[in-house]
Formats: C-alpha cells, structure tokens, sequence
C-alpha cells in the first residue's frame, strides 16, 4: 500500500507564505504525476499544480506566478510554495501521486488526507 503524507498547512495572513510537503512511502516502484488539489467549503475540489517525474509542471490560472510545485524524486516528496497568499486561497490542500507498485503494475491514484490552508484578510 501507499500512503501520502502532507504536512505544512496552517494559518496565515493575506500577503503571508506557507510551503506544504507530501511525502509518499510503502511499495512504490515508480511516481508518474504529482500534485496538489484544493477543495473551499462549498465548492467542488480543484486542481492546484502538478509536476511530472521530469519536471513539467501544470498550474492553475488563479496560482501561476504566485505558487511553486516541485518534487525530490529520490525521497518522493513533492512541494507547494505559496506565496502571496490571499484569502480565495484558503482551503484543505490534498496531495495526488499516480504511483506504480511494480514494473508490470498500472500507475494507480492515491491521495493525502488534506492539510488545511488558512488566509486571513
């Protein structure tokens, strides 16, 4: 099995910084796509960033230029830096990996138990 762990989240004020990390573990031969999901109460979850095992990263419209997604491919972590924070950003960020447990396996979706991110105004 495979577990995602994220930690980071917290309380901070408009304009404020925070850097959340998920780190995977168990029986994990490869990592395709990493990633981080918010959902805002009310709303339906939505994509944050991911990064592919290579590098490539995908952002949404309402983050770029202020977040920053990265991955240690060799402690299968990935990372959020948020900067610029504002009050639209708060949320519960879920952390995603597309995880392969053998050669022959197909990548299979795992998830984080969220992590609550909080802007004040």
């Amino acid at each position: 099995q495979v577990q995602l762990v994220e930690s980071g989240g917290g309380l901070v004020q408009a304009g404020g910084s925070l850097r959340l990390s998920c780190a995977a573990s168990g029986s994990i031969f490869s990592i395709n796509f990493m990633g981080w999901y918010r959902q805002a109460p009310g709303k339906q979850r939505e994509l944050v960033a991911t990064i592919t095992s290579g590098g490539n990263t995908n952002y949404a419209d309402s983050v770029k230029g202020r977040f920053a997604i990265s991955r240690d491919n060799a402690k299968n972590t990935a990372y959020l830096q948020m900067n610029s924070l504002k009050p639209e950003d708060t949320a519960v960020y879920y952390c995603y990996a597309l995880v392969a447990l053998d050669y022959y396996s197909d990548y299979t979706s795992y998830w984080g138990q969220g992590t609550q991110v909080t802007v004040s105004s």
